[in-house]
């Protein structure tokens, strides 16, 4: 109730009337105030939550395609005259970008996701065969059906049970690691058979892409895509965030030697509060470095 009563009071009342005196000192619109003031994530962030709780609330749900229209609307619902402020059309549009690219990605990683792996579809069968063979290229697999499965970290003897939850998400992220990272990936591989500090490599990855899946579907990842990309964030971007996990989870591991696999879920969490608190810094860039 009083959390109702304040965003009315907020967003029709109080925030109304002080933007309505900074226009008449600054002759400005807050939209202009916010390019004038800030760059990066913080610029698009503010641009975002000005638009949410503008009349240009639609704005922020504009398809890519329209944004080229949606920036001269809003022109001219704010009065913005395009020869005295030139860079407003070309910030704007790069902030509506990003905006509609966030929502759009997020549905792009869904729909992946909600694929389930089909040992049927040759498609799937030969991206499960790509990634033993990137991860174990001297090593021939003998049967698809193996125990072999358990030398790159599967649970079973058949890698399509573990894929629940993630669908085909979480080995297209597997192979996307091993093939831009193989000398990364064959590390980490041979690290996580540790006889003390071992885990199970493709089960913790899987677990990652679920990581990297919340994190974007909670809007945890806007600071970060919108400092790393200055367009559209796409289906590559999300891939490189989940190698960043893969690469710094290994290392957080390692570094705080758990007792046993046992306790798995607890640095597990643990890892995933220490990502959530980098990702609240608006300056954030989580890039793998190497």
């Amino acid at each position: 109730m009083f959390v109702s009563l304040w965003e009315f009071f907020y967003g029709h009342l109080f925030r109304f009337w002080m933007k309505w005196l900074l226009r008449q000192m600054t002759g400005k619109c807050e939209l202009q105030r916010i390019f004038d003031t800030y760059v990066g994530a913080q610029r698009t962030h503010r641009i975002e939550n000005s638009l949410t709780y503008s009349k240009n609330k639609k704005a922020t749900l504009v398809v890519q395609s329209e944004v080229d229209k949606c920036v001269e609307d809003i022109m001219k619902e704010k009065n913005i005259n395009p020869e005295k402020d030139a860079s407003f059309k070309i910030c704007m549009k790069a902030c509506l970008l990003q905006i509609s690219g966030y929502k759009q990605l997020y549905l792009d990683v869904e729909s992946v996701r909600k694929k389930p792996y089909d040992s049927d579809n040759m498609q799937h069968e030969k991206l499960l065969l790509k990634l033993w063979n990137l991860l174990m290229p001297t090593k021939t697999l003998k049967a698809r059906i193996s125990k072999q499965w358990a030398d790159i970290g599967f649970q079973g003897d058949d890698p399509k049970t573990d894929f629940r939850g993630m669908g085909i998400l979480g080995l297209i992220n597997l192979v996307y690691f091993s093939e831009n990272y193989t000398s990364e990936a064959h590390q980490i591989l041979s690290r996580s058979n540790h006889p003390k500090l071992g885990y199970s490599y493709a089960i913790v990855g899987i677990n990652l892409t679920e990581m990297a899946y919340s994190l974007l579907k909670s809007e945890a990842l806007k600071f970060h895509l919108y400092n790393f990309v200055p367009g559209v964030p796409t289906m590559e971007h999300f891939h490189q965030f989940y190698c960043y996990l893969v690469y710094e989870f290994d290392k957080f591991w390692f570094e705080e030697k758990p007792e046993s696999i046992m306790y798995f879920n607890i640095y597990r969490e643990k890892f995933h509060e220490k990502i959530k608190g980098l990702l609240l810094d608006c300056n954030v860039s989580l890039t793998l470095k190497i």
